[in-house]
């Protein structure tokens, strides 16, 4: 079956920059601190930063470890030319080889874990300094599929990308502007040498967010999803994935005792006087 995921990219485009400014300036902030990896998302999240805030109100930090790709520095480089952004370079080979050093049977999935996570100490440290709040860059299928660390790189005050499914991302990055090196380079976190997404995912961003759409978007059932011409296996895999992450979704739940309680009562707006 056909599956369009076309966006309309102007009216993205002015929904995701008011978006940022309104809840920036709602919390009694005028600027945005923006970890920029070289990546996809966190370019289109800068770009509508510097639209949403002007460029001289956003922060571009590069935070690169000694294993990174030379390519992830000059593409975010590209990024911050091409916006006129203010930038900083941290890098935090110093901060997590420490911890490698103490724990070296520690696995790839560990160690990347611990860059993220470092990567955050360094972004929320300089939200203050640059009076700032960090804006993430975690697209719709990543946030799903679990594809983030939490406390690391999910860790943000506003998401302006996060419900747009990665094949969105790369549309309405087109539109903005981002350059196409980056736009067409196999996505990938960088935590080690040769690593990419979808080689570790064991799929494609396109097939998955076309069925990411109808489970999510459209509530289809798994069974429907086979239906439509899916593979069960693959269809059993994503699902399980989604049920898996949750938690990452949510903030940890609170034991109830009360009436009103943070996170199931006190929910509305109106809760804490907007």
């Amino acid at each position: 079956m056909k599956i369009d995921l076309t966006i309309n990219t102007d009216l993205a485009r002015t929904i995701l920059t008011g978006f940022i400014h309104s809840e920036i300036t709602r919390a009694g902030f005028s600027r945005a601190v923006i970890g920029l990896s070289g990546g996809i998302d966190s370019a289109l999240s800068c770009y509508l930063a510097a639209e949403a805030l002007g460029p001289e109100n956003v922060l571009a930090v590069c935070m690169p470890y000694k294993t990174s790709s030379p390519a992830s520095l000059e593409h975010a480089t590209m990024v911050i030319d091409a916006l006129g952004v203010q930038s900083l370079t941290v890098p935090i080979t110093g901060m997590v080889d420490p911890l490698f050093e103490r724990f070296p049977e520690a696995n790839s999935m560990r160690r990347g874990n611990a860059m993220a996570r470092a990567r955050m100490i360094v972004l929320y440290d300089q939200s203050e300094a640059f009076r700032g709040l960090v804006v993430g860059t975690g697209n719709k299928t990543e946030i799903l599929l679990g594809y983030t660390t939490l406390y690391g790189d999910s860790a943000n005050a506003l998401n302006p990308v996060g419900d747009l499914y990665k094949t969105q991302v790369r549309q309405l990055s087109r539109s903005l502007g981002v350059p196409q090196p980056i736009i067409e380079k196999p996505p990938s976190a960088d935590l080690w040498a040769d690593q990419t997404d979808e080689g570790e995912l064991g799929f494609t961003y396109e097939e998955v967010d076309r069925l990411l759409y109808l489970l999510v978007d459209e509530r289809y059932s798994p069974a429907d999803c086979v239906e439509a011409g899916f593979d069960e296996a693959f269809v059993r895999k994503v699902v399980e994935r989604v049920r898996r992450n949750h938690f990452k979704r949510i903030l940890p739940p609170i034991a109830k005792l009360t009436n009103r309680t943070v996170g199931y009562d006190f929910l509305y707006l109106r809760d804490w006087g907007t």
